[in-house]
Order: C-alpha cells, then structure tokens, then sequence
C-alpha cells in the first residue's frame, strides 16, 4: 500500500452507546491518509497516532461522507460498526479530503463492477464481492443519524483552527481551550528567550536518542531472551544451558536497570524543562515590574529635578534679598552717623550761645 494523499486533522468516533456525543480519539491534529492496495484493488483510510491505528477504514461504493459544517465532516464504516468525525483547520481542507473521497469511492465502485464482470465470465464467485454484500450491522438511522440523534459539530465563523464538536463534549472543548493557552504561552516563552529555546531542542534531541537507545535495549532484550528458549531447547547440558541462562539473566537484568535510569533521565529533563519555563515566566514578570519602577524612578528624578531648580531659585531670590539689606543697613548707619554729628554740634553751639 501507497499514500496517495494525506492532510491533517483532529478525529473522532462516535460514543457508541448514545449515538450522539463525538467522543476525540487524538489529542491534538494527526496525519490522516488515503492508501491504495494494489493487490487487491482497494482503497483505505489510515491514520495513526503515535503506533495506534485510530483510523483504519476501507472504502466501499455505498459509502457517503457527510459536511456536517465547514470545518467537520464524517462517514460511516459498517464494517468497523462506528461513524468517524474529522476536524480540519479551514474549509478548503475538508472540501479537498471530500473531494478525494468522492474520487476514491468511484474508483472502488469501478473495481468492484469489474470484479463483478470477471466473475460473471469466470462463472467463479468472489469472496471479495460476497464480503461486499454483507448486510450493514447499522441502520440508515443509526450511520448518519436521525434528526433528534445526528451528532452535528457546530463550528462558528470566529472559531479556532481546530473544528469542534458540539456542546455534548464540552470537557474536551475546555481542555482543546487550555491546550490552546498554553501553546501560546509556550510561543511567547520560545520568542522571549533564545537560549531557553535552544536547551529545549537540545533537551528534545537527548530525549529522542535516548528513546531510539531503549528501543535497542528492548530488542536486545528480546532478543536474549528468544536465545533463552532456543539455548534451553536445543542443549543436552542442563549445568551449561544453567550458566548461560544466568549469565543472560544478568545482562537483561543490566539492560533493563539502564532502560530505568534513561526513564529517570528523560523524567528529570522533563522536569527541567518545566522549571526553565517557570523561570521564565517569573523573568518576564520581574522584567517587567522593573520597567514599571524605572519609569516611575524616571519621573521621580524629573520632580526633584525640578524641586531643585525651585530651591536654587528661592535660594538665589533670598539671597538677593540679604544684599538689599545689607545695603540698607548701611546706608542707615551713615545716616546716624550724620545725625549724631548734627547733634552734637547743635549741642555745642547750645552751649557756646
């Protein structure tokens, strides 16, 4: 099997005990593909999350994918007896994941009329098509819903990127909300600071290594212990086979306390991480208190600033005033001094007369 087109998008199956509420088997927007098997002539739709199959459905001709708004859309799979939802980013990407499904759905209608023909000349029934006659083990009702029963995502005008499903999954929309909160966080906290964002990298590189490493013990692992049972089976020498076995016992022992402290690593760079990015947010908060003190400093010095050119100039005008008074004494003082000369001589001249 080949991808043929692959776009990506949150996806959901429908609860199947109500029938109504969408119930999210991702966490956040997967890969979802069409394949095409040449050997047998059919097209699937796969998607993976991480090593789990969350989709794995083939097309067949008396299939419909419903827009149940304009970003979500969904089908139903009589063979795995559930209805999928998927969730694009913008309408262009559900009207193109419905356009291929449109196209796909002919070409498996096609191969399906040419098999029929085949067997119709061979005269030998197909198992293939027999398959494709099985009776749905869901109604009409029960595929696309009825009017009280039909799980119909809203999706507004000022909605995210990622489409919704309706009101019955509001735990998930708050979390989808959160999730969302802190992705932006995460974006200012990368933008802010360019050497937090290289540790995280280099962080995320040791994590990836170290994952590829317990990868390799496992399978070494594995691989001892098959050794075991083949070394058990095949050696006549119980004491031999013994050793061996304790030996191997030893090293799997040795692996699987190394696949432990990597686990405690990848836990305490996880850690890491996240102290970094609390250090972070309490060094933007301090930033900023500090611009706000600056500021206010800054118009502190401009109001002493100018308390001390009132000062200066008070001290200036006071002292001018001093002078004035000096001046004046001074001036008093002569004239004393010249009526006490006129006094005395108008005293003399009394006493002479």
């Amino acid at each position: 099997e080949q991808p043929i087109f692959s776009t990506r998008a949150h996806v959901f199956q429908i609860d199947p005990n109500t029938k109504k509420n969408w119930v999210p088997t991702s966490k956040h927007a997967v890969t979802v593909s069409y394949f095409y098997d040449s050997t047998r002539n059919v097209y699937r739709i796969i998607s993976l999350d991480g090593s789990k199959a969350i989709i794995n459905s083939t097309i067949t001709p008396n299939m419909t994918f419903t827009k149940t708004s304009q970003k979500f859309g969904q089908w139903a799979d009589s063979r795995a007896n559930t209805v999928y939802g998927l969730g694009f980013s913008s309408e262009h990407h559900l009207s193109k994941f419905a356009e291929k499904f449109q196209e796909f759905k002919e070409a498996a209608r096609l191969a399906k009329e040419k098999s029929q023909e085949k067997m119709e000349l061979t005269s030998t029934p197909s198992q293939e098509s027999a398959g494709g006659d099985i009776q749905s083990p869901l109604t009409p009702e029960s595929i696309n819903g009825t009017d009280d029963e039909r799980a119909t995502p809203e999706v507004t005008q000022n909605s995210e990127p990622r489409a919704e499903p309706t009101q019955n999954a509001l735990p998930f929309t708050h979390s989808s909300t959160i999730s969302k909160h802190w992705e932006a966080e995460l974006a200012t906290l990368k933008g802010n600071n360019a050497k937090l964002t290289a540790a995280l990298l280099e962080s995320t590189a040791n994590v990836k290594q170290w994952k590829q490493q317990l990868a390799a013990y496992q399978e070494e692992a594995e691989r001892l212990h098959k050794r075991v049972t083949e070394l058990e089976c095949v050696s006549s020498q119980a004491n031999a086979v013994h050793t061996h076995k304790t030996e191997l016992n030893q090293t799997i022992q040795e692996l699987e306390s190394t696949l432990k402290k990597k686990e405690e690593e990848i836990e305490g760079l996880k850690q890491e991480i996240d102290n970094a990015r609390e250090l972070q947010a309490q060094r933007d908060s301090l930033t900023q208190k500090l611009q706000e003190v600056e500021i206010r400093n800054k118009d502190l010095e401009g109001q002493l600033s100018d308390l001390e050119q009132r000062l200066e100039k008070s001290q200036n005008e006071q002292e001018a005033f001093r002078n004035n008074l000096k001046t004046l004494l001074e001036i008093l003082d002569g004239k004393i001094f010249e009526l006490t000369e006129l006094r005395d001589n108008l005293a003399k001249l009394i006493e002479c007369s």
